[in-house]
């Protein structure tokens, strides 16, 4: 099975549509994504280049006082008692981005490359690093040519920020590393002489203003938020599908009852649900029946458990909105100076502080949470699937929904393909700040893995979209044939759901009814398209 999220994301358009504005304190999760998945642009806000001059003087004048300053006049972590001399500071930058250039694996995609230069020229539009403006000015000029930075997947630890990943995503300015352009991975050399772009000369400081961040854990958390969020409607769709088909019944998503225990994401899932059931028929064929009164866990619980991984990702949007507009390397530089800590380096009303933001542990908590919850929702939505393939379970439906079962399959083996992967979510939602390993001779002995926990979720993510794309699949069959069932039992067959109608529809244009067994690849396919495109998620409401 293909992963849609490590394909690259389409080239940005020849004519950009859009502008995001850096002013280092209000970028949104869907700044984020018009910068790295639809092509948009990045320009320095006035204020925020004057902030950066500042901070850009206070390190200039610690310079050439010829203090010794972390990262500045010394060397890098347990070598921070190594001082550099001013005339070989410049140097030093550059020995800094070559030598930490350590990643290994598969480079990332072209939108997670896209989003980490955009969080680094934000950070740095705060003023805090000590960089001048014209490195934000270059990446702007990097994202709008199309000039990407091979990034390797591996080799972050997430607690001096993502040193490794940032070091390759920084090596191109100064004319180092590979980069992605105009389809190809070349030198960067090439790209730049192409683009009649000189390699820019690092400063004191620069390069670790560079490289110092949560970058990395903070474009891969937005981006796989702004997935989360269509996938949790998409999934209240699946459910509310599944709900129809196996005629179970609306009751346990009554307001009033939601209301009872007003956890935020249960109540927005059971609205949702009670939106896409409205003027269901289906519904009312068996109010006062004999039938079963109470639906398994699976659709029962849907409001509780969908509303909890809802809650989750709304942690991770909280801690993100805080993450994409913070100062995240180290040392920080603050050119207003204020009061003045003993340890604190003043120079002429400002003052630099070496300190820990870089560490990852608010991002890495939030992720391993995010990735957790999406593991919830697939673990749940399998067990869905598996309802209505049941023939024991699902009500009179055909074994595996097949017209004809025993000569034919049916949908019996796409629910072991969502079983295994629900069960391999089980190891990727591990927690990785259940672990810490030392680093840097001991100087940097507690780290957050938090490019671990990014990882692995946008690999769960990747899961949860293929499990719920079987149980959408699944669905659509049942609802066929329980049409059928209630027509021949009645004579006509009530409709579901208007919003179950819609989604119907949308399934039935790119995968048709399953007579005859047979290849399923090309329907999950097909059904991983609608679900990773959020075509289903505007139904929820």
């Amino acid at each position: 099975m293909t992963d849609p999220h490590f394909l690259p994301a389409a080239p940005p358009s020849a004519n950009q549509h859009d502008l995001v504005m850096l002013t280092g304190a209000n970028l949104t999760i869907a700044d984020v994504e018009a910068v790295a998945r639809h092509g948009a642009n990045i320009e320095l806000d006035g204020h925020a280049r004057e902030r950066m001059a500042e901070a850009r003087a206070v390190i200039d004048t610690l310079v050439g006082r010829g203090e010794v300053v972390y990262g500045v006049t010394t060397g890098f972590g347990d070598l921070a008692t190594t001082f550099i001399p001013p005339t070989d500071a410049g140097r030093l930058q550059e020995n800094l981005l070559a030598s930490h250039a350590a990643g290994v694996g598969r480079p990332f995609p072209r939108e997670v490359v896209r989003a980490m230069l955009l969080l680094r020229a934000n950070t740095l539009a705060l003023g805090h690093s000590g960089a001048r403006p014209e490195i934000v000015d270059r990446i702007g000029e990097f994202l709008r040519l199309g000039i990407h930075p091979v990034v390797p997947e591996q080799g972050s630890v997430g607690a001096s920020g993502d040193l490794a990943p940032l070091a390759h995503l920084a090596l191109p300015l100064i004319g180092r590393g590979q980069v992605e352009f105009n389809g190809q991975v070349v030198p960067a050399l090439i790209a730049l002489r192409e683009t009649r772009l000189e390699p820019m000369i690092l400063g004191p400081k620069e390069g670790l203003a560079l490289l110092n961040g949560t970058q990395l854990m903070s474009a891969i958390g937005a981006l796989l938020l702004a997935d989360a969020d269509r996938l949790a409607r998409t999934a209240s769709v699946a459910a509310a599908m599944t709900l129809e088909a196996m005629l179970g019944t609306e009751v346990a998503y009554a307001a009033p009852y939601q209301l009872a225990r007003p956890h935020p994401g249960q109540i927005a899932v059971a609205a949702e649900v009670r939106h896409l059931l409205r003027g269901s028929g289906f519904q009312t064929s068996h109010h006062g029946s004999s039938h079963k009164v109470q639906d398994p866990y699976s659709l029962r619980c849907v409001p509780q458990v969908h509303g909890a991984c809802r809650d989750a990702f709304d942690h991770l949007r909280r801690v993100l909105d805080i993450e994409l507009n913070s100062a995240t390397d180290n040392p920080l530089v603050f050119p207003d100076g204020g009061d003045v800590p003993t340890d604190a380096l003043a120079t002429g009303g400002g003052l630099v502080i070496s300190g820990g933001n870089f560490h990852g542990e608010p991002i890495a908590l939030a992720l391993d949470f995010a990735k957790l919850a999406l593991s919830e929702l697939g673990a749940i939505s399998e067990r869905r699937t598996a309802l209505m393939l049941d023939p024991r379970l699902n009500g009179g439906l055909p074994a595996f929904l097949a017209p004809d079962p025993g000569r034919n399959s049916g949908l019996m083996i796409v629910q072991y393909t969502a079983a295994a992967l629900a069960s391999e979510n089980k190891v990727y939602a591990h927690p990785s700040t259940a672990d810490s390993i030392p680093t840097s001779a001991n100087q940097e002995d507690h780290v957050s893995m938090g490019a671990s926990a990014a990882r692995h979720a946008r690999i769960v993510l990747g899961h949860v979209e293929q499990i719920l794309a079987i149980e959408l699949m699944a669905a659509a069959q049942a609802l066929d044939l329980r049409r059928d069932a209630l027509a021949r039992e009645h004579g006509t067959s009530p409709e579901p759901g208007a919003g179950i109608v819609e989604a119907h529809a949308i399934i039935r244009a790119s995968v048709s009814r399953l007579g005859e067994d047979r290849e399923p690849g090309p329907d999950m396919a097909a059904m991983l398209a609608l679900v990773h495109g959020g075509a289903l998620a505007g139904l929820a409401g």
